[in-house]
Formats: structure tokens, sequence, C-alpha cells
């Protein structure tokens, strides 16, 4: 079963003064005709519900802000979700029920790989495109053309999450030998694991330990105490939310110190874990998407700052970076392409994804042919400096993580190893 969530609930926290006032400056055109409907799930129960609570927030600014404006080719914008529970077993009944029987003109997809490959037989047997939310590698058993991954990955997806984390290791004296990988058994896992095994390989690591273990884990000691057994010099986690939470606690509580630990942990970006861990996550090396730096927050500002006023009401992720921005940019991109194709043909539609370059809050998009972006844009960030006194000030801005990859992003140097930054 699913759930209606309507467009109250976390939509409708702030009184309309902050909205009314930054939307005042654009004119609305004159609205006319049926809503054009689009349909997508989010999770706002179970494990993902810390960022897909932002992501549905940024997607129902996103609809009031067109709808301001007139809505798109003169109509209005009607969202239509569902909660699909963090369970990929809800997604196909989920697509079916909103195309079927909710008749929406256009879907968008779920948040995470896991949940968007359920949904890809579904939308491409009506031959619908779909935009999916921080999808990693999800189209690659299906090739399907009408499939845009919204996730900064870039064409070699697998391998972007560790890739910086390989690069910076790669760098240091005397370079570390040899590599640990342990993987949550689900589809985001698995395929972040697989690119580090490629990213071993490319930057010269043996693999020393290459283990899963499956999802719903709650003692994570034995997988720690497998890894000291192993000891490696560097140690790569691939893992959702609950189970990055898991092993980091676990790994501070046997004094676990590899000479550097992280990768493709889901989780550790979103506030509510930041503070569940806190001085845990010093040293720590991970992906990011995104964060607050000057260059980043230039064009992302003026969301932000009606985002994190609803927030404080809707009682979500206070300050929205990991995903409020993201679920804000994947309908920015299906706006453009209406407006540039004048329709909501998915044919059409399609076509102008894979010709066009899109600008959005998070950065400029350009797709290739299976729906990945040309360029990676994928971050590595290294925790450093956190105190158990951190708090909601100190998650706002840049003073307790450095960005070490890309070089264009880079705002600091690795502090290696890992025990030094503890």
């Amino acid at each position: 079963m699913t759930r209606r969530v309507t467009s109250c609930g976390i939509a409708c926290g702030l009184g309309t003064a902050v909205l009314v006032a930054t939307l005042a400056a654009a004119p609305a055109r004159a609205q006319s005709g049926d809503p054009i409907k689009i349909g997508f799930s989010l999770a706002v129960t179970g494990p993902l519900a810390p960022n897909g609570k932002q992501a549905l927030l940024g997607a129902k600014i996103w609809e009031e802000e067109i709808n301001a404006k007139g809505g798109l080719l003169g109509r209005k914008v009607e969202l239509v979700n569902y909660d699909d529970q963090s369970n990929p077993a809800n997604i196909p009944g989920i697509y079916t029920k909103l195309l079927d029987v909710d008749k929406v003109d256009l879907v968008n997809g779920p948040y995470g790989t896991n949940l968007i490959a359920p949904a890809l037989p579904v939308v491409m047997h009506k031959g619908k495109i779909l935009v999916g939310l921080f999808g990693l590698d999800a189209n690659k058993e299906f090739h399907y053309n009408k499939y845009f991954s919204m996730i900064s990955a870039g064409p070699k997806p697998s391998q972007a999450f560790t890739d910086g984390y390989f690069q910076v290791a790669a760098q240091q004296k005397p370079k570390p030998e040899t590599v640990a990988l342990a993987a949550e058994d689900a589809e985001f896992s698995r395929n972040a694991c697989e690119g580090a095994r490629e990213n071993a390989k490319t930057y010269g690591f043996n693999i020393a330990y290459d283990k899963t273990f499956p999802p719903g884990t709650t003692d994570f000691s034995p997988i720690i105490r497998a890894l000291q057994a192993a000891n490696a010099d560097l140690v790569v986690i691939c893992s959702y939310p609950l189970s990055s939470v898991g092993i980091l606690l676990a790994a501070n509580e046997l004094n676990f110190t590899p000479k550097m630990l992280g990768g493709a942990m889901v989780g550790l970006q979103s506030t509510v874990f930041k503070d569940k861990l806190k001085s845990k996550l010093n040293g720590v090396v991970n992906y990011e998407t995104w964060v607050p730096s000057p260059k980043l927050l230039a064009r992302a500002a003026d969301f932000f700052k009606i985002y994190q006023e609803r927030a404080k009401v809707a009682g979500i992720d206070p300050l929205g970076y990991y995903l409020g921005g993201w679920g804000y940019a994947y309908f920015q991109i299906l706006g453009q392409a209406i407006e540039g194709t004048k329709s909501i043909n998915d044919d059409k539609l399609a076509e102008y994804m894979h010709s066009h370059e899109f600008n959005t809050i998070m950065g400029d998009v350009k797709f290739g042919p299976l729906g990945e972006w040309t360029k990676q844009a994928s971050l590595q960030v290294q925790y450093h400096g956190i105190t158990d006194a951190a708090n909601l000030e100190t998650w706002r801005g840049m003073s307790y993580q450095i960005v070490l990859t890309p070089d264009d992003q880079k705002t600091g140097t690795l502090i290696y190893p890992y025990a030094q930054a503890k």
C-alpha cells in the first residue's frame, strides 16, 4: 500500500510571506486548460525519509514558483506524489497507479538506485521519460533512451563516488598498498563497490578484502573485526544511511584506524546523521554531491533561504543541502524541457534533453547517451575538527569539512592518516 502525500504536510510549513515576497518579482501569466500533472514517489517514511522529505519540499517549492509565474505552456502544474516508504517493492504499483489511474501526463523518478531500478520497467513499457534522483548507474542494464540521471556522477557513474578517494590516497607518500571493500548487498552499494574495484585497479591498489553484508544488519562489530583482521591500508565502505551510521559507531567503539576510511557511505551528508555521529565523523573521507562553499552556494542561495524557512515548521532536515536543492533541480530540468519543446510529448522531451544543456541551481547539466551527465561533478570531502558540541550552525558552513576533489572545487588538503584527524 502507498500513501498519498498531500501538497500540505511537508510543503506547507511557512506562512505565505517569505514565498510571496520571493516570487513577486516575476509577473504571472494567465493559466488556462487542464493542469499538467506530473507524478512521482519519494520516501517520506522508512530509512530514506530524512533525505526523501528534503527532496519533496524542494519539488513543492518548484511547483509553487512555476505556478506563480503562470505555469508551463500556459497551464498550471500539479504534482501528484506518493510515499514509497523507502521500499522498492512499492514502486511498480505506485508508478502503474500514477499512469493508469491518476492519468498523469509525465512522471519523475523516485530517490535512490534501489527504487529507481524497479520504476524503469514500468515507464519503459509506457514509453515515458524518467529523471531518476540519485540513481547510481541505474540504467546500465536497461539502456533506456528516455532515462535521465539527476546525479553528478558523470559518464562512469559506478566509479564516481570513490574516484576522489583513490585519487587522494594515491598521492600519499609512501603510497598505501592495500584496500578492503565492504558493501551492503543492495543495488546502489553493489554498483558503487563495483566502481571501487575498478578504481583500485586504475590507481594501483591490491584488494585484500572484498565482502558484502545484508541490508538490515544491526550489529556491525563482526564486520569491523573482519576489516581489522584484513589489515588493509585503505577501507572503502559502500552503504545506505542506517548502515553507514552503524559502521562508524562500531569503528569508533573498536578503535579501528586504517590509514583512510570512507568512500561511498550514504547518510553522512544529512543533518540528522551528522548530529548522531558528531566527532565520530572526524577523519572520514566520503563522497558528496554538493556543499555550501561560496562558489556553489552563489547560484542556490535564494532557494535555500526559502527551503530553510519552511523546513523549520515542517520538522524536516533544517538545511536541505543533500537533497532539498536536488529535489528542486530535477524538476527544473523537466520544466525547462517542456518550455524548450513547447510540448509534453515524451519522445520530443527525450530528444531535447539529449541535445541541450540545462541550467539548474545545483549546476549546469548535459546528458550523455544513457542519460548520465557528460561531466563528473561529484565531490570527495573529509570531515575534521568536529566536537560533540557541534550543532546546526556547525553544519551550516564549511568549517568542519574539506573538499579534496575535484581540483576546481578543492578547499583543502587531506589529513593523513585517518588517526591524525580523529
